[in-house]
């Protein structure tokens, strides 16, 4: 009698869900022993990983860019498939601007000598509280910037919120005493009623903004101070990838036979045995494998082993008690793990410009990368038209240059607003944003006297005077899409590095104790929320994926022990 092979269901056929089963495929003897499948929920691979075409251009709907070049596995395999190099145009090809256009509300463009400080302090605050910013370092420098971030260090934990400091908390104490620590300053002229402090603290605002895409977290003041030290980040530039993320993906699951990946097979309940659990599930006289799989449609499938790759998101809503996700419920551990770690929301808009009929020829190579710098949401001096959910968005430009194809991102409650309004919504609401940073007014020289040194430059009106219209928007919804319910993990105030790692173990827990032994490694657990260092990323969730082959692969003695657990 042939015994039956172990049989291992991954769900989610993301980065980390199709990274686990190409290292669980290939690795040498592993056919032979173990039985393979991947059940993903959805329609496609790739999960956050989602690459689409937007006014003929291609656009990544999902995870954009390979987070430096530099021991990127990312970059390694975009480079054996030769995904580096496209003929056609896509999204981020010319990499960040080195000269955007910042303009303050009022149709005010802002000076360099004004930004630049305020910028160069931004970033050293995010250096100290990476721990890349040193005393003395700074020593050429007209601003002591390590004095100014350790002396809001101080006074933030003076106040008794460490070690539950928010970075947004530590940030606007960077800001309060850079103001304290400056010479006494004329005030700006010609700015309108901007005075120099409120545009301090307006370009100070964007980039925070920013942050909030960069972090998914809706509030800086719920960002962890402490983890941004721990996170890891890889060297050298940071690039897109010309025929899009999903090569990648593709690449790894077409090593792959035909039918392994089930798409459209949803999971509503995960039912496994824990420790000491004295229930045993027999079919035909036979003990049925450990854990039990339901299905939306009604259908089960049992297994050995079943790795979890569902977003952080998708968990935190499972453990709540109507959900039933889990049967019996997760350990106490990991649910306090998963309530405790961020998930936030961060969506990416994209709007087609389109000339009216007297502007065949128009350039749109002219339309800027445009940082916009906004009053307060409750300042008296704002402009009311400007929709709320538009005030919190750092930037609005071409996708790449000479593209007619615009991007702007959002993140927290603005991003979930962006998911709920309909595309007249939208435009109607850029559209009456952009007059109040770009015009034709003929007191407005920047943009009818000359062009902006960077040749990236144009008014709202068309080269034959007509306005540009935006003909069509295409805009992100991982906030209400069940599959994700979010965007990216964070540390959040209230949580940590043990967090992640208390994600990544997997279940039951082993023990020492005289009880009812319970079948080993019955749910595993990957994605880019369970890697300390490298949460929020793909290649973090990469990592995790071959974490989690490797760990099986070594229970079951097969290959892959030169990799085991070292990522």
């Amino acid at each position: 009698m042939v015994a039956e092979k172990p049989r291992i269901v991954i769900i989610g056929a993301g980065m980390a869900g199709i990274t686990a089963a190409n290292k669980l495929y290939t690795s040498t003897g592993s056919k032979e022993l173990l039985e393979l499948c991947i059940v993903e929920g959805g329609t496609r691979i790739g999960g956050r990983i989602h690459t689409s075409e937007f006014g003929g251009d291609r656009i990544e709907m999902g995870a954009t860019w390979i987070h430096g070049i530099g021991g990127s596995p990312v970059h390694k395999i975009a480079e054996e498939i030769h995904s580096l190099e496209s003929d056609q145009p896509w999204e981020g090809m010319d990499g960040f601007p080195e000269d955007p256009v910042t303009i303050a509300e009022g149709e005010l463009e802002l000076d360099p000598s004004i930004v630049e400080p305020i910028s160069n302090l931004y970033r050293k605050m995010m250096d100290f509280a990476q721990g890349k910013l040193i005393e003395g370092s700074e020593s050429n420098e007209e601003v002591d910037y390590y004095r100014l971030a350790a002396k809001a260090f101080k006074i933030c934990t003076s106040n008794g919120c460490f070690p539950e400091l928010g970075i947004g908390s530590f940030l606007r104490q960077g800001l309060e005493a850079y103001w304290a620590s400056a010479k006494e300053r004329d005030d700006l002229k010609g700015y309108g009623r901007w005075s120099r402090k409120l545009l301090e603290e307006g370009i100070f605002a964007m980039h925070e903004n920013t942050e909030r895409t960069y972090t998914s977290a809706g509030d800086l003041l719920t960002l962890d101070f402490n983890a941004e030290s721990e996170y890891c980040q890889f060297p050298d530039e940071e690039i897109t990838i010309a025929k899009g993320y999903l090569s990648i993906i593709e690449s790894l699951a077409s090593v792959l036979p035909a039918g392994l990946i089930q798409l459209g097979r949803k999971v509503t309940k995960i039912e496994w045995r824990p420790e000491g659990h004295l229930s045993v599930e027999k079919e035909n006289g036979i003990e049925t494998k450990p854990v039990r799989l339901h299905f939306d449609d009604g259908s089960v499938m049992f297994a050995d082993h079943v790795l979890v790759t569902v977003s952080l998101g998708v968990l935190k809503a499972g453990i709540q008690e109507e959900s039933g996700m889990f049967s019996p419920p997760l350990p106490s551990f990991k649910t306090e793990a998963i309530s405790k770690l961020g998930f936030g929301v961060v969506n990416k808009l994209f709007l087609q410009l389109s000339p009216t009929h007297d502007q065949e020829n128009i350039n749109f190579q002219k339309f800027p990368f445009l940082q916009m710098v906004f009053h307060r949401l409750d300042s008296e001096l704002r402009n009311q038209k400007i929709p709320w959910w538009m005030r919190r968005t750092a930037f609005l430009s071409p996708i790449y240059n000479n593209s007619s194809v615009l991007l702007s991102w959002f993140a927290g409650k603005e991003a979930l607003e962006l998911e709920f309004l309909e595309d007249d919504e939208i435009i109607n609401g850029v559209s009456t944003t952009l007059p109040s940073f770009l015009s034709e007014s003929e007191s407005r020289k920047p943009f009818n006297s000359r062009e902006f040194s960077n040749g990236n430059a144009n008014c709202l009106k068309g080269s034959h005077g007509g306005e540009l219209k935006f003909s069509s928007v295409l805009k992100t919804q991982w906030g209400t899409n069940p599959l994700f319910l979010g965007s990216y993990s964070y540390v959040a105030v209230g949580s940590s590095g043990d967090d992640l790692d208390s994600m990544a173990e997997p279940l039951p827990i082993s023990s020492n104790c005289v009880c009812v032994a319970s079948p080993p490694l019955q749910i595993l657990f990957a994605g880019e929320a369970t890697h300390r260092t490298h949460y929020s990323t793909t290649h973090g969730a990469y990592f995790s994926g071959l974490r989690e082959a490797n760990r099986l692969l070594q229970h079951y003695h097969c290959g892959g022990f030169s990799e085991l657990l070292r990522h």
